[in-house]
């Protein structure tokens, strides 16, 4: 599965209050505050991520006088992370260097990795992944040539660049540098169990999975997704996938194991690789999948993630459920997300075999 990230999408609900590592500014407000500051969570579009409380004030933002961002931390963790994150945004070696970092700061290597997942929700060699990826992004963005930014972004050479490009950028550096314009998004709208569906693919893998009750309203919806991609109704080349799913949706098949290529930041991709680790016929509510992932108090981003979804029935957002057992929200409607449960439920076939062809 294709999920791509960016260092600088790290949601305020993936890092701790305590570390000073990055800094969260409100353009809403003018305010800039330590990640898990108890205030009201800001709307994601008000939020501007900076690494220190210099560059927030330099921009104009002021200090939040809740959270205190430019207090020292009297938490020994944070100035641990402060400096592990430094170490590996700095040393372009630094891929298979834990060990080295961890005995800089007199830790054991375990401690350290656990220090990343707690405070920030991934490893140590994911959170390198994702500030060069950011990186890289950033200086495609700007204009620099793709060899100008690999190497600014810390990566020791062109080939291990595009031996990762799916899981840093979704497609090829050049590709994203033009915007994603260019991109061929072939699709097909069939009819289901549940009555239209839409299923949409670049060449690396699904990328859109859509139930609705009108080909024109799913097809506007694909275009919203991808406004400045080619869009090509071609049927014949989705057949096997499309027919996966439809076998799905029927209960002939108890399986979806299909190649997605699919945009995420760092908490999406946790809480969506959470929900593909729930078993069919069973459901968790929003609160759980938090406390799975390490941020208890998320659940309403956790929702916010299962809405998001672009691939819905392959990640299955439907599995997730209010803490009372209601069903709350869901894209295609409750009716269906209520229909998809109880086939779930069903007793499952004995054999998943393919089609002849």
């Amino acid at each position: 599965m294709t999920i791509t990230t960016d260092a600088r999408t790290l949601p305020q609900t993936a890092v701790s209050a305590a570390s000073p590592a990055f800094i969260i500014a409100v353009r809403s407000t003018g305010i800039f505050c330590r990640p898990g500051c108890p205030a009201r969570p800001p709307k994601p579009e008000n939020i501007v991520l900076y690494w220190t409380s210099g560059e927030a004030q330099e921009a104009g933002f002021r200090a939040c006088k809740r959270c205190r961002p430019l207090d020292p931390s009297p938490d020994p963790r944070a100035g641990y992370l402060a400096a592990a994150c430094a170490y590996l945004d700095n040393d372009p070696d630094a891929e298979s260097s834990l060990s080295a970092v961890a005995e800089r700061l007199n830790l054991r290597s375990e401690y350290l990795r656990r220090l990343f997942r707690r405070q920030l929700g991934v490893s140590p060699r994911q959170y390198l992944a994702l500030a060069r990826s950011g990186r890289l992004k950033d200086g495609l963005r700007q204009g620099a040539t793709v060899t100008q930014a690999l190497y600014d972004a810390g990566y020791p050479s062109g080939s291990r660049l595009y031996e990762k490009s799916d899981d840093v950028l979704g497609m090829t550096p050049a590709t994203y540098r033009r915007g994603g314009a260019g991109i061929t998004v072939r699709y097909e709208i069939t009819d289901c169990a549940l009555g239209q569906l839409l299923v949409g693919a670049t060449e690396r893998g699904v990328c859109i999975v859509k139930l609705g009750d009108d080909e024109s309203d799913l097809e506007r919806k694909l275009a919203q997704e991808f406004p400045r991609a080619l869009l090509e109704r071609q049927g014949e080349s989705l057949r096997g996938w499309v027919s996966e799913i439809v076998r799905y949706l029927d209960g002939e098949t108890t399986k979806l194991d299909l190649p997605l290529d699919v945009q995420a930041t760092a908490f999406q991709m946790r809480v969506w690789r959470a929900l593909r680790g729930i078993a069919r016929g069973e459901t968790k509510s929003y609160s759980q999948v938090a406390r799975e992932i390490g941020s208890p108090k998320a659940a309403r981003a956790v929702a916010r993630a299962c809405a998001t979804n672009p691939v819905g029935i392959v990640i299955p957002c439907h599995r997730v459920v209010r803490n009372d057992g209601t069903l709350g929200g869901y894209g295609g409607g409750v009716e269906r997300k209520e229909a998809l449960l109880a086939m779930e439920s069903r007793p499952q076939p004995d054999v998943d075999e393919r089609p002849p062809g």
